[in-house]
């Protein structure tokens, strides 16, 4: 069906708001909810905008941006956060790609 990049959610500190992929309102309003929580408080400890994203494999890529003269972005922090995430979330990645592979990609 994709064969592009395909976002799944995001948060800026810029503009304060939260996006889900009108696609994923399928995935369960807890699933939803933690995926809120995890951008929304990425985005207050570091700044930036966070963007969950599936590439052309299906694979969960944790992509961050911050504008060029955004002084209270905190890089070095970002990066933490990130492998922090991965390590505590992983079950829940693990289970975003499997949703993805198989109610997106057409995969069994």
């Amino acid at each position: 069906m994709y064969q592009e990049r395909v976002v799944l959610c995001g948060a800026s500190s810029y503009e304060q708001k939260y996006y889900l992929n009108e696609d994923f309102k399928s995935l369960p309003s807890q699933i939803q909810d933690e995926l809120k929580i995890l951008c929304v408080l990425f985005t207050e400890d570091v700044g930036g905008v966070l963007t969950l994203v599936f590439d052309e494999e299906g694979k969960l890529l944790l992509e961050v941006t911050a504008q060029e003269n955004d002084f209270f972005f905190d890089e070095i922090g970002s990066e933490l956060k990130i492998r922090q995430i991965q390590r505590e979330k992983s079950d829940l990645l693990q289970a975003l790609e499997m949703y993805y592979h198989v109610f997106f990609q057409g995969e069994a």
